[in-house]
């Protein structure tokens, strides 16, 4: 039979053991169906891995709208001037012909009943299982003065590509001597691009092109990730070029006038002349559309990434709420081998293996100057719940930080073959 939200909510012991069954042909259309959402470490890893090791058994279909995937994971040290455009620019060639059908369409709506995913261009597709990886999308209002119209004049650049570009010609046309301002985003919030890996690149863009340029944070939160890394790393190369205002000095109260490029700090009127806000963050819009956000995030059971809403959806990487892992690709590519093992498992049968997943955030702070923090992770019945972790360390040698940049520069590399193939 197929199994659909109001059977399952209304059914008891049986339908549970129903669907633990494999669900092979369960919506009665030939192979199982397997539809991904979200091109990106989370969704294209998942289209690879379930099309990969079902060796056809499985119809795997990816729906991404861009044709080149540009990667928030280094897209700092193109504004840096430590990579091209070209360089974080990926195409979905080799996943497609590794068996994933590619769809270059926008999914706008999920009927969960009929078990559909509806396209901007008009088609309707069927599915099995249904797996969101949409990334982030923005709370309004969260930063006063500021929406999605005004990202040409102040820039997020949070979803890497023309944003990226927009915002590092805006860094190259600084006046001399300029400001920087940046407004920093709550927690919880997607890294990378981590925004301070992000002033640590512009640092160094403007050490070497505009050395009198000074950089402006406004920031809600009173600590953040590597803190202690962060700021000896500044004072160290880039003493006397960037203030951070936290919430004790205002930081928390904040508001933009993108006409008159000025920043509000506490009632204290700033001018400025790049101003990158990066606002508040929620589920990209069609984890909210398929009704398994909790307003934000998608809650996620732990062992499988299913949702807590719909156990034939699940939600991958930064749209999950889903314990203790960051918002960072490495998070996503780590939850999307999870995911299609159990898909895998629950459409052929085959063997599902425990949960386990693994998370490294590398940040460069200036030439051969790496710093990292990680973890790994088990999933426990309320939670994606930390094991154990690491972190650079203050005072580290030079030796060891240009081995950390050398470490996160072959991670690109893996993790991007990993993904797209």
């Amino acid at each position: 039979m197929t199994v659909n939200r109001r059977t399952f909510m209304g059914t008891s012991a049986a339908a549970a053991a129903a669907l633990a069954a494999p669900m092979v042909k369960a919506a009665g259309h030939g192979r199982p169906k397997v539809i991904v959402v979200g091109g990106g470490a989370g969704g294209a890893t998942a289209a690879r891995y379930i099309a990969k090791d079902s060796k056809g058994e499985i119809d795997v279909t990816l729906i991404e709208p861009t044709r080149t995937y540009y990667t928030c994971f280094f897209s700092n040290l193109y504004l840096g001037g430590f990579k091209t455009i070209d360089d974080i620019g990926h195409g979905y060639g080799t996943l497609a012909a590794g068996g994933v059908n590619v769809v270059h369409d926008w999914a706008i709506g999920v009927d969960r009943d009929a078990k559909t995913v509806s396209l901007a261009g008009g088609a309707s597709l069927p599915y099995d299982k249904l797996i969101l990886s949409p990334g982030i999308d923005f709370v309004d209002g969260s930063v006063p003065g500021w929406d999605l119209s005004a990202q040409n004049a102040m820039p997020h650049a949070y979803k890497a590509g023309s944003q990226s570009e927009l915002l590092k010609a805006q860094l190259m046309a600084m006046p001399e001597g300029g400001t920087f301002a940046m407004v920093a985003p709550p927690n919880p919030y997607r890294c990378p691009p981590g925004p301070y890996e992000r002033v640590s690149m512009v640092a160094h863009f403007l050490k070497q092109n505009n050395p009198t340029a000074k950089i402006l944070i406004a920031d809600p939160k009173a600590k953040f990730s590597k803190q202690g890394l962060f700021e000896e790393g500044w004072q160290n190369h880039y003493a006397g070029m960037i203030t951070w205002i936290g919430p004790d000095f205002g930081g928390e109260n904040v508001s933009v006038d993108p006409a008159a490029m000025t920043l509000n700090i506490d009632g204290e009127v700033n001018k400025v002349d790049v101003c990158n806000v990066i606002p508040a963050m929620k589920a990209g819009r069609i984890a909210e559309l398929a009704g398994v956000t909790d307003g934000n995030w998608a809650p996620v059971n732990a062992a499988d990434m299913s949702t807590k809403a719909d156990p034939d959806i699940y939600v991958l990487g930064d749209a999950s709420q889903q314990g203790d892992m960051p918002k960072s690709g490495f998070s996503a590519n780590s939850q999307a081998k999870v995911c299609a093992n159990a898909v895998r498992g629950a459409l052929t049968g085959s063997k599902v293996f425990p949960a386990k997943f693994s998370n490294t955030c590398w940040s460069l702070i200036a030439p051969n100057d790496g710093v990292k923090v990680g973890a790994t992770y088990e999933a426990t019945p309320e939670k994606i719940a930390k094991v154990d972790g690491f972190i650079s360390q203050t005072g580290e040698s030079a030796e060891v930080r240009k081995a950390t940049y050398e470490e996160s520069e072959g991670w690109y590399t893996g993790i991007t073959t990993d993904m797209l193939g």
